[in-house]
């Protein structure tokens, strides 16, 4: 039996109830001035198949040069797509990666057994708006020593699907009969989907996890109508469609297989035991850029973010 991280007993009332599993309202997380909402993990569930973070960032406006300036920092365990609607941010890496992340493209940095990188908006000028979310894949306990990876997917290579008033991306994974091109090493789909006034998507029936996060606008399903900034996550099995209200909608969805256990977490490090959170813990703190696991990202080495104290 896979293991089905669902830690809440409460659900919906009426017609909900036959619907939707569990309902995640985002918390608000400072990140030095900057806010994100933050639905994975919560105390509903820790993952919705290998999602284990979903951050949810603007749209917010920078005035000044001073945008997202996120120094190098190590990952172990986890793979991540920061997927923009608006803004740009520089990726730098340990791989000698050095990649502006764009709205609509995908940039999957697999972490494996350690990668450090960096985020930033240091291009000429104003930094802009920005507007987007970052997600952390969980990885299969048979690849979380894999060595790290880093696939760019342009905009243009996604599939996208349109008809009866509904335009959908596909991200990663695979679902609707479409595939995404970056390879995964899980079962999984995200997909950004934008529903005119009135239409109907339906969830894809090829997965056992599956949810949706209402970026934008607002839906219904199961009687009950959800606005944005919410969580839903559907039981498995269920037939599901979700459809947009007056202003119409824009959604993530998202899910995949779940995990053969639960995760540990620790700071930026994601595992199925406290052994390798507590080696990546120790190999960062040594500091040991020329030889050591963790190295900085080439063209971005003059700082890094320290280990937290606990």
């Amino acid at each position: 039996m896979s293991w089905n991280p669902a830690l809440d007993p409460d659900i919906p009332v009426g017609d909900a109830v036959d619907a939707i599993d569990a309902i995640i309202i985002p918390r608000a997380r400072d990140l030095g001035g900057f806010e994100v909402r933050r639905a994975l993990p919560s105390n509903k569930r820790q993952m919705l198949g290998p999602f284990i973070f979903f951050d949810h960032f603007g749209p917010t406006e920078f005035l000044t040069s001073k945008g997202i300036d996120v120094r190098p920092h190590p990952h172990i365990g986890l793979g991540t797509v920061t997927y923009l609607m608006q803004g740009r941010i520089h990726h730098r890496d340990s791989l000698g990666t050095d990649q502006w992340i764009e709205p609509g493209a995908v940039n999957w940095m697999l972490a494996g057994n350690g990668i450090t990188h960096s985020e930033r908006m240091d291009g000429p000028g104003p930094a802009g708006p920005l507007f987007g979310l970052q997600t952390w894949l969980a990885l299969p306990e048979a690849h979380e020593e894999d060595p790290a990876d880093f696939v760019h997917s342009p905009k243009a290579d996604l599939p996208v699907l349109e008809g009866e008033g509904k335009e959908l991306r596909l991200i990663l994974g695979d679902a609707w009969g479409a595939r995404a091109p970056i390879p995964m090493l899980s079962e999984v789909f995200y997909a950004d989907a934008i529903l005119q006034p009135g239409a109907a998507i339906p969830l894809p029936d090829n997965h056992e996890d599956r949810g949706a996060y209402v970026l934008q606008g607002a839906v219904t399903v199961g009687g009950e109508t959800h606005t944005e900034g919410r969580m839903l996550v559907f039981r498995p099995g269920d037939r599901i469609s979700l459809r947009a209200g007056e202003q119409g909608a824009r959604l993530m969805l998202l899910g995949g297989a779940t995990m053969g256990g639960p995760r540990h977490i620790w700071w930026n490090f994601v595992a199925s035991s406290r052994d390798k959170i507590d080696a990546a813990k120790e190999a960062w703190r040594a500091g040991d850029w020329a030889h050591g696991r963790f190295q900085l990202p080439p063209g971005d080495d003059q700082e890094f973010i320290p280990a937290p104290e606990r």
